[in-house]
Order: C-alpha cells, then structure tokens, then sequence
C-alpha cells in the first residue's frame, strides 16, 4: 500500500493581509437575501403600495375592462413580484465581475429607487414640479442613498419593511373600495317589490358627461337644427329641466340614480355594496337586459348581459397601469381625467358586425353615413339596440349606460372616427375649445345614436306601450380655468356641471310637456319604478316625477360621499337661462375664409415651417372605411405669434381657421378639427397650413 502524502506545512504568519475576496456559501447567500428583501422594500414603496392605491379606489377601472378575479390577482401579482425582480437580477448579474462590482451595482440601484421615492413624496409635500422637483429628488436621494451606505441600520430597516407589499396586497384585496370587484360576492337584497297594475316596457338609456346646456340653442330650447332627434325626444316626452346630478363622478353618481338614495360612503359601484337598486326591485316582475360600463350593479343572478365576444382584459389592465405608473413616477403633475381612456370598443372591436338597424338607403354625401357605419358603434350600443329589436316573452328592462358623449372625443356626427394624441392639454383658452368643438361633434353623433333608439322602438312595436327614460349621470365644464367635474368647475360653472338632459316619455304619451320641479337624481328610481306599477321595498331618499314636488329651491351636491353641499338651484328653467348658462360658443374665427380656395387668395413664402405631426395620415385615405384623420395637428415655429389665426386647407380648400395656441410644456402647437369630411378623397390628400395675414386677405405658406 502507497503511503499517505504527508500534510502540507502550516504557512508562517506574515501578518495581516489583505481581506479574502471570496465569501462563504452561507455568507454569500445571507447577503444576497438581505440585498433582496431590500429592493423589495423600496420596490413596495415605488410601486406597488401607490399602484395599488390608486387602483383600489377605483373599482370602475377593472369593472370597465370587465378584469376577472384572476385577472386582478394577476395584475397584483405582476407589480408586486416583477419589479423587485427587475430591479435585483442586473445587481446578481454585476456579481459576475467580482463582490466590489456587486456592491456598486445594489448600492446604484438602492439609489435610484430612492430617487423615484423622493419624486413621490416630493410631489406629496412640495409645490413644485418638473425639472426642479426632479433635482431636489435626485439630491435627496443621493443624501439618503450615503445615510445608507454609511449606516447600517437602515439597511436593516429596510429589511424589516420588506413586509410591506404583502401588507399593500392585503389591504387592496381586503379593504379597498376595489375588494368588492376581486372577492365578488351577492349580498341578500331586501327582495322585488310589490307589483300592481299594468307594467310596460321600460328603457332606461343613460348618457355620461353631458350638459344641458350643450343641447341648447340661443332661445333656450333643444337645438333641432344641431340636435334633431334629442328635439324628437323632447316634443313627445316630459322634459325635467330643472333636473340635476347628485355627483360628478359616475362611480357615485349612477348608483345614486339607480338606488334613490345620496352617496354615503366611497364604496365600489358593485351590486355587493348596493343590493337595494333598480334591477333588484324590478327583477321579480321584469326580466333584466342590462348594459353597464363602470358599475355592476346587476348581479349575475338577474343579468346575463354580453358585448360579444370576450375580449382579453390583461393587455389594457397593463397598458393603463403602465401608463398610470409613469405619471405616478414623473415629477410633472398630472392633470388628466382617469376616465378619459374609457374608451367604448366598437361593435367591430367586440366582433359584433352588421348589428343595428340600417334605416333606408344611406345618402352617398359622407356627411350623412352614420347609418352606414354600424361597425363604429359603441358594442354596449349595439347589444342594446339588439335587444329592443328582438321580442321579449315577459316585461322588460332594457338598460344601458353608454360612455358618450363622454371623453376621449373620437367621432363625428356622422359616424366617423378619428384619432387624437392623448397629451392635449386641457388648459388655455384654445385647448378648451378646442375640446368644447369636439365635445359637441361627438353629441352629435350622440344624437344620432338616440335616432336608433327611437327608431328601434317604434320598428318593434313597443314605442307607444313603453316607458322610456333618456338622461345623463352628470355634466362637465368647459369654462376657463375651471374645466372638469370636481368642486372648482361645480362653483365657477353649475349650469355644466349639474344640469343634465332628462328626459322621461310616459307610457301612452305622445306629446311634449315640460316640468320645472326641483329634480335630482335620486328621483329617477322612484320615477320609474311608480310607471312601471312597482312598489320600491326599501326607503329612498328622492321622490317619483309624478310625487309632490321638492319644496327647496337649492340642489344637493356630494363631491365627496356623506359630505353635502348645497348648491344655489334656481326654482325654474328659466332662471337658469338667465344667468350665465354656461360658457359662450367661441366665435368663429374668420368663417368667411373657410370654404374659400387657396388658389383665390395671395400666398407668400418666407421659408419658415410648421411641423405636422400627423401628416402621413393624409396618405393612403379611404373615405369609405369609416375613420378620417378629421384632426390635423403639429407644432408651429417660435416666429408665429400667440392668436395668430392658423389656416388649415385640405385639397386646395380652407378648412378650418384655429389660433395659434400658447406655448406649452411640449412647446407651441396647433390643433384643427376638420368637420367637412367631403373634402376628402381616396389616396393621398393634400394638407397645407398658412398663417393668415393681412386681415385674411393673404396667406403666408407654414406647411412644407
């Protein structure tokens, strides 16, 4: 047998050395662990706790894009494990070059989180915004990030508070207003009411965002002209003008319309936390066809309502999540309408083609196609419109509550769409008209869409017999300064705030009758239910149309749930119209040059252009496709002074003259909404901008 090697000798001490560069196993595991829990500490921090805030007190969000259950876990799940992940792998993969690589990497890291953090609180605590906030973030971070690397104790505090995202989860699982949508559960109501009597069909179509005073014309009437079918409407119903919403947010205001009763608390739009609504009272004598948008107050039980084919929620969940997250991470305020993405899906998005009734031979002038372009509908439409044409074995609620003429603007009144950028601002005086110019445009097709329901009605045989309801959940400002819903525009502007169209054609009733009574929303339950012979079984807070009227003249407002304002309401129609009503159309700027030919008029050209943004949208046209690039847009050279009219000509022909907008945060821009779409043809279309000169006798060339 070999002998055994002998054991190598001991080394001689030589002293202290220089530190081993190679950890141990465990230490080396330790440490990655303890590097880990605190990325995600400050990933909860950043991301996961003000995500899911923001999220969970909005159940509309996930009940428009019709999120399941799983979804919404998936959802949590993916902002509360993946950016921890992102954020720690790059540190590992540093590791690679060597224990000192590792540790700049985490420190690095560390750092730019707390950056974000500081943004945020910044945000929270400061006035300030965009390029100096950010410098005060970077500077506290960079602070914030020595305190770390000098002490170790906030090393171990931030370990410790890497409980935090499991906290976050739990609460917006548990306790936010979004838990009724993710733990969805059917609370017992207090059962149908008592029914008596004949019960009609009943038709409930609620518009969102709607002022009464965008229907008007200068004598205080429903503008036929502009609006025909909702002047149609009026002449055989009885008109409440007097009639109000009780919130400008539709997450409070509809399920006050639906339960009679004032918001009182910030709960989910949810039929688990409003199981006393319409449906539940008419469920026992009606069967249910209901459309909704960002409530669910039908329960399953009762509805079984459809838009088509499903469509995938997780893409637009994280596309709108995405995009919410950036603006929570940017050090410039945002001032954007969460609910301006709520974009209705077409009947062609929901796969629903060739739905809706096509009302005779559709002109060939494009001005007048909307009956021709059913695949433009909103699908919750067309699934309405379905149901009103099909017949019905039992007594009915058809309901729908549709997102127009709600922001985003995309459409005509003939039907067709077009697309905008999403960054418009909604501030200066341009901006705001050109959102008001929209806004109507898209009442316009409005109105149409109201055309098809009383044309489906009559088509079915149940116009007559029916009791039907048209209105809208609140109104929206465009007044100066003080655009929007909140309780800003409600003071500066009520009229276009709270004053909405309501609209309620009795069964048997064939003409008009106007009604100025003290109307609020928590009327339109009671209303309803009175004329569809039910007896509601729970207690509300408004009264039926036909009831004694309200004997106070001020309107009852509730910005926040349980919190009450008092608006000053005048006791008739009249005085509103008295008053400021709402704010002045803007006065067309040189109309007698739109229409004209470039040719007509004296061009010059002093080399300097424009920029239009959307110029290779006039390429490649099909007027017949049903979507135009209607908006023109781009930004305009510093030598162009603010209010300087803008000419804007498609094919050699002016269209539209728009001013040129002050300078914004992205510079100084211009925007046109071109309403004649005959000026279109199929190829490739020519569009010029000009400045206009010489009191608008001469152009000067912008356009390249």
């Amino acid at each position: 047998m070999a002998e055994a090697a002998p054991a190598p000798a001991p080394a001689a001490d030589t002293g202290p050395g220089p530190e081993p560069t190679v950890e141990s196993a465990p230490s080396r595991g330790r440490s990655e662990s303890g590097r880990l829990l605190e990325i995600v500490a400050l990933c909860g921090l950043v991301v996961a706790q003000p995500l899911l805030d923001v999220v969970g007190r909005s159940p509309d969000f996930f009940l428009f894009h019709g999120a399941t259950t799983a979804e919404i876990l998936l959802l949590v799940a993916i902002y509360t494990v993946l950016p921890p992940l992102a954020c720690w792998l790059p540190g590992l993969l540093a590791g690679l070059a060597g224990s000192a690589a590792r540790r700049v990497a985490h420190l690095v890291t560390v750092g730019l989180l707390l950056v974000a953090l500081a943004i945020q609180v910044g945000k929270y605590l400061l006035p300030v915004r965009g390029l100096l906030l950010l410098a005060l973030a970077v500077a506290m971070g960079a602070l914030a990030t020595w305190a770390y690397r000098r002490w170790s104790g906030i090393g171990q505090l931030l370990r410790l508070a890497s409980v935090g995202p499991v906290v976050f989860v739990a609460l917006f699982v548990f306790a936010s207003p979004a838990s009724a949508v993710v733990l969805a559960t059917e609370r017992e109501s207090s059962g149908p009411g008592a029914a008596s009597g004949d019960h009609p069909p009943v038709v409930v179509l609620i518009l969102d965002e709607l002022p009464l005073v965008s229907l008007l014309g200068p004598d205080g009437q429903i503008d036929a002209e502009q609006y025909p079918n909702f002047a149609e409407l009026a002449a055989g119903s009885t008109w409440y003008r007097n009639s109000t919403a009780v919130s400008g947010w539709t997450p409070y205001a509809l399920p006050a319309m639906l339960t009679g009763r004032y918001p009182q608390h910030e709960i989910a739009p949810h039929y688990s936390q409003h199981p006393d609504n319409l449906f539940s009272a008419l469920g026992g004598t009606y069967q249910i066809k209901a459309q909704e948008s960002i409530t669910e107050l039908c329960p399953p039980s009762r509805c079984a309502a459809t838009t088509g084919a499903p469509v995938a929620a997780m893409p637009v969940l994280l596309r709108e999540t995405g995009a919410l997250l950036g603006q929570i991470l940017s050090p410039v305020e945002s001032h954007d309408d969460p609910t301006a993405s709520f974009r209705e899906p077409t009947a062609g998005d929901a796969g629903l083609t060739g739905a809706g009734p096509t009302l005779g031979d559709a002109p060939t002038d494009p001005k007048f196609r909307f009956h021709t372009l059913n695949d433009n509908q909103p699908a919750r439409f067309t699934t309405f419109i379905d149901g009103l044409s099909a017949a019905d074995a039992e007594p009915t609620v058809h309901f729908l509550h549709l997102l127009m003429p709600h922001a985003p603007w995309s459409y005509l009144p003939s039907g067709v769409r077009y697309d905008a950028p999403e960054d418009f601002p909604n501030e200066g005086e341009g901006w705001i008209q050109l959102a008001r110019q929209r806004h109507l445009a898209q009442l316009g097709y409005t109105d149409g869409l109201i055309g098809q329901t009383l044309d489906a009605l009559r088509s079915s045989g149940r116009y007559d017999d029916a009791l039907l309801v048209v209105t809208a959940d609140h109104g929206v400002s465009f007044t100066l300064g003080e655009q929007g819903r909140g309780m800003g525009a409600v003071r500066a502007a009520p009229a276009e705030v709270l004053w909405v169209p309501t609209f309620v054609k009795e069964p048997g009733q064939r003409t008009g009758r106007i009604d100025d009574q003290n109307w609020e929303h928590v009327d339109l339950l009671p209303t309803i239910a009175h004329h569809a012979g039910v007896e509601l079984p729970f207690e509300v807070d408004g009264r039926c149309g036909t009831c004694p009227v309200r004997q106070r003249a001020d309107k009852e407002f509730r910005d926040v749930p349980g919190e009450p304002v008092a608006v000053p309401g005048p006791a008739t129609f009249e005085a509103l119209t008295t008053g400021q009503a709402g704010p002045p159309a803007p006065a067309p700027l040189l109309p007698a040059l739109v229409g004209r030919s470039v040719d007509e008029l004296s061009v010059t050209d002093d080399g300097v252009r424009a920029n239009v943004v959307n110029a290779a949208d006039y390429a490649g046209v099909d007027p017949a496709a049903g979507e135009l690039p209607m908006l023109a847009y781009g930004d305009l050279p510093a030598v162009v002074r603010d209010g300087v009219p803008i000419a804007v000509a498609l094919n050699g022909e002016i269209a539209a003259v728009v001013p040129a907008l002050a300078p914004d945060a992205k510079g100084r821009r211009f925007a046109a909404l071109i309403e004649d779409e005959s000026l279109f043809r199929a190829g490739t279309n020519r569009l010029e901008l000009f400045e206009v000169v010489d009191g608008g006798n001469a152009l000067l060339r912008r356009s390249p």
